[in-house]
């Protein structure tokens, strides 16, 4: 079989053959070409050493130069090209405690994590696949090269990577693979956050993020995100759900559209479920407040993870407010805008219908309609350009010092004021009616 390469790639691979070297195009690139797919970065495995490869390109970065990768520059664009190389014994489940570089190719790919990702490729020698790669991609199988148990034991983020690869191939784990999982669950904890956090965006925002319970039934998420194992055990006995927490999480992750704040959003906006869980008499549970403490807790999760402020802020702000129902009326939904934040919409409709259709069919059609009917009017508000915050009112702090106010906190209580007036009734955003309304305000404190 041939694969196109691409003339970059090609080149590298022809100069190291020029210089009595082997070169192959290996790894994620082959198998995502052999599915289809767009590989974005092409990889080089050569026989060259390191030097070697650097005196053969004019543009070299020493990426990971004691690891034997060179990154060769070409158009600025960076390939990375890495020596033939035996990895030594692990000593933290991470990384190893020494690198043999060898002229060996077998040697190399048996180091790999999972059979599809130890392929190799050139123009001279077709594909090389001594563990049965391509037989694994034609059964949609994720399995590991060798022995499993040793190469989890090697990295134990490729526990969590072979999740993720099954969830954005849409393929299976081997069970032998799967056995060695729930095995060593338990060393994921010696992975760094930040490691974590990446194949779990990548996880979520795949075609398919439901495999978020493979990780739960493994034992993955106990260690990482033990929050979700208790919504998975947590019951929702009430007609408008008809599972777990967690499966309904699980259902409204793949309901919303493949965004990562989204998609966060949705794994964490019933995270207080279960610490607000309560019943009634008549044996049907609730959980009021779960937003606003989920809220918290969402936050105390990406952190822990290592999320950025902003996903964080964004994330948090979607958990808090979406069980937040508006009347259907435009003062109401101008003051639950004003409420929530600009910022916050549309997403906040995508999580509103992910929710719903995540529940049980019980008033689903209403419940949709409620929240087309909210968008409608959301809209219809930014059309009209209506004043929603302090900096769209017609006036300044400055045009109420210039009108008699005295500075200080009065000036802020007063816009304030004005803003609540003009969310009542947008048709008062004028300089003139606002300032009237100010010089009526001082007029009285005057005759007081």
């Amino acid at each position: 079989m041939k694969i196109q390469l691409p003339e970059h790639v090609k080149q590298i691979i022809h100069r190291l053959q020029q210089e009595g070297y082997d070169a192959y195009a290996v790894g994620g690139c082959v198998r995502d070409t052999l599915l289809g797919r767009c590989p974005q970065d092409w990889d080089i495995t050569t026989s060259a050493r390191p030097q070697v490869v650097k005196s053969l390109f004019s543009h070299t970065i020493d990426t990971g130069i004691a690891h034997g990768t060179v990154t060769v520059m070409l158009d600025h664009t960076g390939y990375e090209v890495t020596t033939y190389r035996i990895d030594g014994e692990y000593e933290d489940a991470r990384h190893p405690k020494t690198v043999t570089f060898t002229g060996n190719l077998v040697e190399d790919l048996k180091r790999r994590d999972f059979t599809i990702n130890a392929m190799a490729y050139n123009d001279k020698d077709g594909i090389v696949d001594i563990f049965g790669g391509m037989q694994d991609l034609e059964k949609h199988m994720i399995r590991c090269v060798g022995n499993a148990m040793e190469r989890f034991s090697e990295d134990a983020l490729r526990m969590l990577r072979a999740v993720r690869f099954a969830a954005q191939l849409g393929f299976s784990i081997e069970q032998e693979t799967q056995e060695a999982i729930a095995g060593l669950a338990g060393n994921i904890k010696k992975v760094s956050a930040e490691r974590i956090q990446v194949e779990l965006v990548k996880l979520l925002t795949s075609p398919n993020p439901g495999e978020l319970k493979v990780a739960y039934r493994t034992g993955l998420t106990a260690v990482f995100l033990p929050e979700f194992d208790v919504m998975m055990e947590t019951p929702q006995n009430n007609p408008h759900h008809c599972c777990s927490v967690g499966e309904h999480t699980l259902k409204a992750i793949e309901a919303v559209p493949a965004d990562k704040v989204l998609r966060l959003t949705m794994l964490l906006h019933d995270i207080a479920k279960p610490a607000c869980r309560t019943a009634d008499k008549k044996g049907v549970d609730h959980f009021y407040g779960h937003p606003a403490r989920g809220s918290e807790i969402a936050r105390g999760i990406l952190r822990r993870l290592k999320f950025d402020n902003d996903t964080t802020d964004r994330v948090c702000r979607l958990v808090h407010w979406h069980d937040d129902n508006p009347e259907l009326s435009g003062k109401a939904v101008r003051r639950a805008v004003h409420r929530i934040g600009v910022e916050q919409y549309p997403a906040l409709f995508a999580v509103k219908r992910a929710d719903i259709l995540a529940q049980s069919g019980y008033r689903r059609a209403e419940k949709l309609a409620y929240v087309d009917a909210y968008e409608q009017m959301y809209r219809e508000c930014m059309e009209k350009k209506e004043c929603l915050t302090i900096r769209e009112l017609a006036v300044s702090g400055q045009d109420l010092i210039a009108a008699g106010m005295q500075p200080g906190k009065q000036i802020g209580e007063m816009l304030n004021e004005l803003l609540d007036r003009v969310l009542e009734d947008p048709g008062l955003n004028t300089k003139e009616q606002l300032l009237k309304i100010v010089t009526g305000k001082i007029s009285d404190q005057n005759r007081s």
